[in-house]
């Protein structure tokens, strides 16, 4: 099991806002290659260890919104379990992130190359978070997340307005 702290630049809701979507895992996990939202509750993860393609599916399992999110798998060749807690800091303006995650086989013995992955998992957590971090607090993703805020709201007038 991995256990990571990170404290992030930016607003509670901000940060909540991307690590409780894991279909934008991708973006900072680098060993986990795609994340396919199934429904508002279930993803596909897939990835490539040691030459051999592992995919499980997950469960959202705990969606406390702002405070913590945490996902069980529930079918597949990787057993994955990660628990994300978040905290605000300076009257919420930053943010405390307590990520753990746990991966292990249904049944017997990791060969090698899964050993090797998830033995490595601690410090390629610290590694994926610091990725993370780097990322969201960058001005070029602030400014991406201010335009997409920005036109889902002019999306959300125009649908507001009533034509005859």
């Amino acid at each position: 099991m991995a256990h990571e702290r990170i404290e992030v630049d930016l607003p509670l809701a901000k940060v909540y806002e991307h690590l409780s979507d894991p279909s934008y895992f991708p973006h900072f996990f680098e060993r986990i290659d795609n994340v396919t939202k199934i429904n508002s509750q279930t993803f596909e993860f897939s990835a490539k260890i040691g030459g051999v393609d592992y995919q499980w599916t997950t469960n959202v399992i705990d969606d406390l919104r702002n405070t913590r999110f945490a996902w069980i798998t529930i079918n597949g060749n990787l057993n994955q379990t990660g628990t994300i807690r978040f905290t605000p800091l300076d009257n919420g303006e930053r943010t405390r992130v307590d990520f753990s995650l746990d991966c292990r086989t249904f049944f017997g013995e990791p060969e090698e190359e899964l050993a090797k992955y998830i033995q490595g998992l601690p410090a390629q957590l610290k590694k994926d978070l610091q990725r993370f971090k780097e990322e969201v607090e960058s001005k070029t993703f602030k400014q991406k997340a201010e335009e997409t805020i920005a036109a889902a709201e002019e999306n959300e007038e125009e649908e507001d307005e009533v034509t005859v």
